[in-house]
């Protein structure tokens, strides 16, 4: 089990072409203490890790509003990484205490893009972005439950 501190930070609403969101935490930030199995031969913080980062990120940014991803997918509503990216900036180490930003950058009907900013103090760490999509049991791409985007479906 992976332990983080969480600390949420609500930044306004977010905007999107459909119209406002209501009750969509935009951005939140967790700190992570690197564990030595998360190292490399040379001591760094291996560079797949900052994927289980990010993934860390958004989950407790869901459940920092209120949602669940267990009970998403018991209700056959999936989110999917479409697309993902990372950019190293500078080395992270055993036992370093990193603040991970995770922030919803755009919304639409059937997806989410979020935006990762991992730091160890005022260091800049790694940025990455990811999109998830929206899927049915099946496979299909379907519409962003309320439960998500904090808005009814017109």
């Amino acid at each position: 089990m992976i332990s983080a501190e969480v600390t949420s930070i609500a930044s306004g609403q977010l905007k999107i072409a459909e119209g406002e969101l209501v009750g969509m935490l935009q951005e939140h930030t967790i700190e992570i203490r690197v564990r030595y199995s998360e190292t490399d031969a040379m001591g760094f913080l291996h560079h797949a890790n900052f994927f289980k980062y990010f993934e860390m990120g958004r989950i407790e940014l869901l459940r920092a509003q209120g949602g669940s991803y267990k009970e998403m997918e018991a209700a056959g509503i999936f989110l999917v990484v479409a697309r993902i990216g990372c950019q190293y900036h500078s080395p992270a180490f055993y036992d370093d205490v990193l603040s991970l930003r995770t922030i919803v950058t755009q919304v639409s009907m059937c997806k989410i893009e979020h935006e990762y900013q991992l730091l160890r103090g005022d260091v800049k760490i790694a940025t990455g972005t990811s999109t998830l999509a929206c899927l049915d049991r099946e496979g299909r791409i379907q519409r962003l439950p309320e439960e998500v985007t904090g808005k009814a479906a017109s």
